[in-house]
């Protein structure tokens, strides 16, 4: 028999908190060992551990199903299978090491590439946002919408920025775009949460290029929540809407136009 999304997403927000409480007693314990992978960007012992953790679990629940998570299996998906599920087992790994709160547990799953649900756990705040196609979007079970901005000088921006230092200059002309024009500029060091605080109405848009495990369940919650979820480039032929990395744009409907022809004009 199917299993249904709700099932699904059951499953997730429960692998999700457990997940949480691993984190928060790892740092209340401190620990951890940290390393930098490929020389700039920080990974613990606590991001493997997780990512085991939830492998482990989803293949338990789900078996024979495909999965793309940051630490374990980053390369293996294309995006075309049949059920995927995507995972970031600790999104804001350096606000966790440095103990700050911006942390979460991210984690969806799309069907021939196309995201159906939506989990991210927020562990030191928390909150757990969730969606599932056609249901629209929670945050700790109440329903959740994007904000009513309707002019760029009025519009709170979140963005983060490369780990490669060598790739943040080319973001400049962009950044003086978005202080010029617009409200301000927020960086919250965890991607998913910053697209779940457009889908809840605390920011008013976002942007930045990040990696499939960063933004797919937030994506599911933003679009369910009734938020305008694009791109300031196109989708390449081939690769999936809903896990193509590249310059995301994602904001409260009012808005997302005036963004986009801003962005574009100084890219």
């Amino acid at each position: 028999m199917a299993v249904t999304l709700k099932a699904r997403l059951d499953e997730a927000v429960r692998i999700a908190e457990e997940a949480g409480r691993m984190i928060t007693q790892a740092r209340a314990e401190q620990r951890f060992d940290r390393r930098m992978k490929q020389g700039i960007e920080l990974v613990t012992d606590v991001d493997v551990a997780v990512d085991t953790f939830i492998s482990e679990e989803l293949a338990r629940c789900f078996p024979g199903e495909a999965r793309l998570s940051e630490e374990l299996s980053p390369e293996q998906a294309t995006g075309r299978e049949e059920a995927l599920w995507v995972v970031d087992p600790i999104d804001g790994t350096v606000n966790f090491a440095q103990g700050l709160r911006h942390v979460a547990v991210s984690i969806a799953w799309l069907e021939r590439g196309v995201g159906k649900v939506g989990v991210v756990h927020a562990p030191f705040l928390d909150e757990t946002f969730t969606a599932m196609e056609g249901d629209g979007a929670f945050c700790n079970g109440r329903a959740i919408a994007p904000s009513g901005a309707d002019a760029l000088a009025t519009t709170l921006v979140g963005t983060g920025f490369p780990y490669d230092r060598s790739a943040r200059k080319a973001l400049m002309p962009r950044l003086e775009a978005i202080l010029t024009h617009c409200q301000d500029i927020r960086r919250n060091g965890a991607a998913a949460l910053d697209i779940c605080d457009i889908a809840c109405g605390r920011l008013d848009a976002y942007v930045e290029t990040v990696s499939p495990w960063d933004f797919a369940a937030g994506w599911v919650i933003a679009r369910e929540a009734g938020a305008t979820v694009g791109r300031l480039v196109d989708v390449p032929p081939g690769f999936s809407e809903d896990l193509y990395p590249q310059q995301l744009l994602i904001t409260a409907p009012g808005v997302f136009d005036e963004m986009k022809t801003l962005l574009v004009s100084v890219q």
